[in-house]
């Protein structure tokens, strides 16, 4: 698994280092864990359920914090809900880019892999502490999971992380390349691919799957010796398949940017980036630019569907600088057609 880790971005994409404000991500997780043991543990003393109170104690005096480089946090199984407010959430199942980017930046334990709809409900239900969602690709450009984090309130990107991907061709053990008649993988990701198929497997089906993990998964537990799935290397070992190729379409060409998403904001590193959201009719669209341009350098811009009428748009916006700074406080507080979505540490 190390060497897994350390397999990570070329050029210029920091995937060789680990995550820089990680020490504040754990101390935060303590914190935010507290506090939502506190009111748990108060509510059930209402309702009188004394043992409740008398576990979540116990649990924050164990609570210590964490040094610099290590991801485990305390789990705690408070209440009927199977996941736990110290855990990070990620698309699951398990095999998948984002469980890798998971692993990467928080190591193995305490990650739960939930699927699209439980994952975003989690967040906004707060049973979980963070959640790992790719945002924007260099192929694609943004992600179907865009618009999920854009709906979910109370929630800002505490981090970011890009990652040069090298996908896997993996099949069950003693499949030949020649053999495969079929390629499962996620949407993305066959758009991803699609060059090296093209080039060499130009008559295979490529059907899509839920992610990479789950792809892996149904080759694993499917009869068929002809299927094969596209996903990390790390997805061979947990389902014991055989990765036929490697490093398919490795490079900083094919780059994945994934957001944390948690509550608190990371204090300001002196490097790093703010995520805008601005809603704006097209009558107000050169105001609300000449403003921001006042305010920040633009990093990036994406459209998305404004849902409401035809020149109604969205727009995320990347600048250059942390939220507590002057012109960008100055920016949300006069322009309430700019939200904030998160600050945290540039790392490309």
């Amino acid at each position: 698994m190390a060497a897994l880790r350390e397999s990570a971005c070329r050029a210029s994409v920091a995937g060789r280092v680990r995550c820089p404000d990680h020490r504040a991500f754990c101390r935060e997780d303590v914190r935010a864990s507290s506090a939502w043991i506190a009111m748990r543990s108060w509510r059930a003393v209402a309702a009188g359920a004394f043992r409740s109170t008398v576990v979540a104690v116990q649990a924050v005096k164990i609570m210590k914090p964490l040094s610099l480089g290590v991801a485990t946090i305390a789990t705690l199984a408070m209440g009927v809900s199977c996941v736990a407010s110290a855990q990070i959430a990620y698309l699951g199942p398990a095999g998948s880019w984002t469980h890798q980017a998971c692993m990467d930046l928080f190591g193995e334990t305490n990650l739960v892999a939930l699927d699209r709809q439980t994952l975003f409900k989690a967040l906004s239900e707060k049973t979980v502490a963070k959640a790992c969602v790719p945002v924007t690709t260099s192929v694609v450009g943004t992600t179907p999971y865009l618009d999920d984090v854009l709906a979910v309130d109370g929630v800002h990107v505490v981090a970011e992380y890009p990652k040069a991907l090298g996908y896997s061709l993996l099949a069950k053990p003693g499949t030949h390349k020649e053999d495969i008649r079929t390629v499962l993988a996620h949407p993305v990701a066959l758009e991803e691919v699609k060059p090296w198929l093209d080039l060499e497997m130009p008559d295979v089906k490529r059907q899509p799957a839920a992610s990479g993990g789950a792809a892996a998964k149904s080759v694993a537990e499917g009869v068929a010796s002809d299927i094969a799935a596209m996903g990390p290397p790390s997805a061979a070992r947990l389902y014991g398949l055989a990765p036929i190729v490697n490093g398919i379409e490795e490079g900083p060409h094919n780059t994945t940017r994934w957001w944390v998403l948690g509550r608190a904001l990371p204090a300001p590193s002196g490097n790093d980036k703010t995520t805008l959201l601005l809603t704006v009719d097209e009558a107000g669209f050169h105001r609300s630019l000449q403003a921001l341009a006042q305010s920040a350098q633009v990093l990036a811009l994406y459209e998305r569907p404004g849902k409401r009428s035809l020149d109604g748009h969205r727009y995320v916006v990347d600048v250059v600088g942390h939220a507590s700074q002057p012109k960008i406080a100055r920016l949300l507080a006069d322009h309430a057609q700019f939200r904030l979505l998160g600050s945290y540490p540039r790392r490309y």
